[in-house]
């Protein structure tokens, strides 16, 4: 491969690494502006514990399980390479992944992606769960679950061989942290005041609309590094592509969005829209590189319809989700995932059925763990804090300080 070839694949790799990373920023100001006031810090502090951990973790084992190099013949379930990431022989040559990115640079762009799962729990735990409770659920999830199944598609294993396809993580990123996050809410319970006592849910409303917006654009921005460094290389046309169907179908998912939610609630909600623009990525996100425009503005359409309607059905089973990330990141990617199968081209009953089974496996295996990891935290050492400190706000009782200490806090 030409010398220069090589090194633009790399900078394009590197830079689509940078723009993950930036989505860090996304769901932070996405988290804290959908949420209380009173919660900020505890928020911030929680996303800062996953991106600095996450790296840590992928590089102690991570990186190694979800990508062991399965032995032919194996099963193609678990497999280990070993600690650490010391480069192989060719690592940093064309040699390497087609002389689409160095070993070092895989190795970042991976573990980016790796600290996104827990940032989706996240959200939907926010303002009520104990901060050490979460952190070491974290370190479990991050650290094991993500990379093992992980490994089942994109390090050669068991779904990959069946012919299972997820270009960047509808079902391998987002429901992975959708799962655990659908989980969480379950055994947590809902936030005081989130139900009257008749069941009807009340709006809780985040005391920063304005970043949350700047969230949603910013997390826009970095999917062209989540899609589009799932290329692998810099490959102009296939590129180009991606993200073309990434912003038609986020276009597409928030206007899908903002029309049901405005015939069925008679007004123009802003958050709905917001998170319909999110649908839309996470939905195109499994089959971005297969899809023509016009499927990719069908996908991203029915997944902002698919937001509106799944806010409601979670709110209908007493489940309390303050930044719909288990609609979001669970549902749409779910949606998204099936759709490989019925556009694109993949399409066809066979890969419909693949990608059904898929998305059932992992769903199992990420529901029996969370239960698992969580359960054991809730008998030893609770996972929620006193009603005392969540209505003070869990910036005052964990952390001892206020994101905002020249304003009221409420």
């Amino acid at each position: 491969m030409d010398a220069g070839l090589f090194t633009a694949n790399n900078v394009w790799m590197m830079l689509a690494t940078a723009l993950v990373f930036f989505m860090h920023t996304g769901f932070a100001f996405l988290e804290i502006g959908l949420t209380r006031q009173k919660n900020t810090i505890n928020i911030l502090f929680k996303n800062i514990f996953i991106i600095t951990v996450g790296l840590l973790l992928y590089y102690a084992w991570g990186f190694n399980m979800m990508y062991p190099g399965f032995e032919e013949g194996s099963s193609g379930i678990f497999g280990f390479a070993g600690f650490g990431i010391a480069a192989p022989e060719g690592g940093m040559t064309p040699d390497y992944a087609d002389g689409g990115y160095t070993w070092w640079t895989d190795f970042l762009f991976q573990g980016m992606f790796a600290a996104t799962a827990a940032t989706i729990v996240s959200g939907a735990v926010a303002e009520r769960i104990k901060i050490g409770s979460f952190m070491i659920f974290t370190v479990v999830y991050v650290g094991l679950v993500y990379p093992i199944v992980g490994a089942w598609k994109w390090g050669g294993g068991f779904l990959d061989s069946w012919g299972f396809y997820d270009f960047a993580g509808s079902t391998l990123v987002h429901s992975v942290g959708g799962w655990a996050a659908l989980v969480a809410i379950f055994l947590l319970g809902s936030r005081v005041g989130k139900f009257d006592e008749n069941g009807k849910p009340k709006a809780i409303p985040g005391h920063n609309i304005p970043l949350a917006t700047a969230g949603v654009l910013i997390l826009w921005l970095g999917w062209f590094g989540f899609n589009g460094g799932s290329v692998l290389s810099a490959d102009p046309e296939l590129t180009s592509l991606v993200l073309v169907t990434t912003s038609l179908a986020a276009a597409a998912g928030g206007v899908g969005a903002f029309i049901l939610s405005t015939i069925l609630y008679k007004n123009m909600d802003l958050t709905m829209f917001l998170n319909g623009i999110l649908g839309g990525l996470v939905g195109i996100t499994a089959g971005a590189d297969l899809m023509s425009p016009n499927e990719a503005v069908i996908i991203g359409f029915v997944a902002g319809l698919i937001i509106v309607l799944g806010v409601a059905f979670i709110d209908k089973l007493k489940l309390d989700d303050p930044v719909g990330a288990v609609t979001v990141h669970l549902i749409t990617g779910i949606w998204g995932t099936l759709a490989v199968g019925l556009f694109g081209d993949k399409a066809g009953a066979g890969q419909f059925m693949t990608q059904l089974y898929g998305v059932l496996i992992v769903g199992v295996f990420c529901i029996v763990c969370s239960f698992i990891i969580l359960g054991a935290l809730k008998a030893i050492m609770g996972l929620r804090v006193s009603k005392e400190e969540e209505v003070e706000g869990l910036d005052l009782h964990e952390h001892g300080m206020d994101a905002y200490p020249d304003f009221t806090n409420d």
